[in-house]
């Protein structure tokens, strides 16, 4: 560093330096680490039913999966961008609880994101986990329930293998057991 430049000014500028400073190696250990499993389930149904039926998963998944899903409550909102809900856990699951929020809802797409931001099904390890949720149709007149799960880790410890597997199982179960209650 040349005399005569305080240490603040020459770190702002640290952008235009060909290698890395300590300030600049900060930034790149605080670039959080993910982990993404995704869901394909086909369905008899046309996307815009199914999503229909999807839309009223707070009331019907602790009817058909309640050994998973004991309560969906919304705590804030009015169920559109922004409401936070509370998801109580049932005995089949190793967590109590998580918070979410609603973060889009587009029915004339067939898609909904919610990200859980508090409760013990972020581990510890997790700052959020994203679920991003789409039905396409399909070429028979069906669709397709299409789930992407984003883990976004607070740093290099990860989800098992075990736990992703498991929590992919009970995604699954849920959204067939909803395709038959709803149909």
């Amino acid at each position: 560093m040349e005399k005569g430049i305080p240490r603040s000014k020459a770190i702002s500028h640290n952008r235009w330096l060909p290698f890395p400073t300590p300030s600049a190696y900060k930034y790149h250990k605080q670039i959080m680490t993910s982990v993404t499993t995704e869901i394909e389930i086909p369905s008899l149904f046309p996307a815009d039913k199914v999503f229909k039926v999807f839309s009223d998963f707070d009331t019907i998944a602790p009817k058909i999966n309640p050994d998973v899903f004991k309560s969906i409550e919304t705590i804030e909102g009015n169920g559109g961008v922004g409401t936070i809900k509370v998801f109580t856990f049932g005995d089949a699951v190793p967590f109590t609880s998580g918070k979410y929020k609603v973060d889009a809802v587009d029915p004339s797409n067939c898609s909904y994101t919610y990200s859980f931001f508090e409760g013990d099904n972020l581990m510890g390890i997790l700052d959020s986990i994203t679920n991003q949720i789409k039905i396409v149709p399909s070429a028979d007149g069906g669709s397709i329930f299409k789930q992407t799960i984003i883990y976004n880790c607070k740093g290099d410890e990860k989800p098992s293998e075990e736990l992703l597997k498991i929590e992919k199982d009970i995604y699954e179960k849920t959204f067939k057991g909803i395709e038959a209650y709803g149909f």
